[in-house]
């Protein structure tokens, strides 16, 4: 009888053992989840494409982003892009075009009401005091704008550079607009609501890395 209970409080014990490792892994796996390391995030404004590369590879070793085909492509740009992206976890090509058309409209629509500080806001300094001059010198003439974006046709980079911390972008905008100006009279001097004319336009944003603000500025203008 004796003998009966070692050998059954044997077994218990080897069975409680084995269940004890079991759990025991399983509850170490629960409370230490897998970790996986995202980097910035790929980009291809024409999906389903890919940029290639594991999902779980580093971020400096897979691309960044591929420019579309519409894009100034280069290898120097692609290379910049992909800079400004392992420097700036938060980079988003395709979030930083979307930004970058909005930032286009509203900075327009402030130049033509005259709206200082918006304009204030979204440029650099030597932008701003370009555009601000233009606004002084359209008042003291009395003359307004009643200018219209009709649509942006399409926004694309045409380059880009990363100097330092220092991080710029160039976009070539192409847009339809309506322009319109008009005398303190508001007689209407030149232009026409019912033509719109294609635009293009060159604008290079920045910003420094290091800057808490995601913002991008407005510093450099010219015409394509």
């Amino acid at each position: 009888m004796i003998y009966e209970i070692v050998i059954l409080a044997a077994i218990a014990a080897f069975l409680g053992l084995r269940l004890y490792s079991v759990l025991g892994q399983r509850s170490e796996h629960e409370e230490d989840p897998i970790r996986r390391s995202y980097g910035p995030r790929e980009q291809n404004p024409t999906p389903p494409a890919t940029t290639g590369g594991s999902p779980d590879a580093p971020a400096a070793a897979r691309p960044a982003v591929t420019l579309r085909s519409v894009d100034n492509a280069t290898n120097a740009n692609e290379a910049a892009i992909r800079s400004i992206a392992n420097a700036d976890s938060r980079f988003d090509l395709l979030s930083f075009l979307e930004g970058a058309k909005a930032a286009y409209a509203m900075i327009l629509e402030a130049f033509w009401a005259g709206d200082k500080d918006t304009l204030r806001d979204l440029t650099d300094d030597d932008v701003y005091a370009s555009f601000a001059g233009a606004i002084d010198a359209r008042e003291a003439s009395g003359e307004t704008l009643d200018n219209r974006l009709i649509r942006i046709e399409d926004a694309t980079v045409h380059s880009a550079d990363l100097d330092g911390r220092i991080a710029r972008i160039a976009v070539r905008f192409v847009a339809d607009i309506a322009a319109v100006t008009r005398d303190k009279d508001g007689t209407v001097v030149a232009g026409s609501l019912d033509d719109a004319v294609e635009s293009r336009d060159i604008w290079t944003f920045s910003r420094s890395l290091d800057s808490m603000d995601p913002n991008w500025v407005l510093d450099e203008t010219d015409q394509d």
